[in-house]
C-alpha cells in the first residue's frame, strides 16, 4: 500500500489592512523634490536649464 506524500504548508496569505492610507506618509510627501540632485551645483542647474528650455521661451 502507497502512502502519499504530506502537503507542504502553504505561506500565510497577507491579512487585507484597512488603514487610511492617506494617514502614511508617500515618498512625494518627503522634503526631497522629484529630479533633486544632492550636488547642488548652481552652474549645472543653469546649463541644464537653458539646455532643456523649449524653443517658445527663448
Amino acid at each position: 500500500m502507497s502512502t502519499a506524500p504530506e502537503p507542504e504548508p502553504r505561506a500565510p496569505k497577507p491579512a487585507l489592512v484597512f488603514d487610511d492610507p492617506l494617514d502614511q506618509q508617500s515618498s512625494d510627501d518627503t522634503d526631497r523634490g522629484w529630479g533633486d540632485r544632492a550636488d547642488g551645483d548652481s552652474a549645472a542647474d543653469l546649463k541644464r536649464f537653458l539646455d532643456e528650455k523649449p524653443p517658445h521661451h527663448l
